[in-house]
């Protein structure tokens, strides 16, 4: 493995590693009052756009990285548009009327 190759692969598991925090919260609570739609659907046409850039220089760290981070972030929007603002608020507004 090359030093570059060697870069680029730490490099995307430590930014993907990062992201799977936030993932598994999100998928665990079903809560996404703090996602923003605007910025998750930019997020995640960026991440597309970096799969497809690391296809074409064949680069196998960047299309490992941006596809499990796709999926991600694919899945968070998806609950995003369905769950809307999430059961935070709805926990909050069941707690004030209490």
């Amino acid at each position: 493995m090359s030093l570059t190759d060697l870069v680029g692969s730490v490099a995307a598991f430590l930014t993907t590693a990062s992201f799977l925090p936030q993932a598994w919260l999100s998928f665990r609570t079903r809560d996404v009052s703090g996602v923003s739609l605007g910025m998750y659907s930019v997020f995640t046409a960026g991440v597309a756009l970096w799969l497809a850039y690391g296809w074409l220089l064949g680069s196998w760290p960047m299309m490992i990285a941006n596809t499990v981070t796709l999926v991600l972030a694919v899945a968070i929007l998806a609950m995003k548009l369905v769950y809307g603002q999430g059961t935070g608020q709805r926990q909050a507004s069941t707690d004030s009327s209490r």
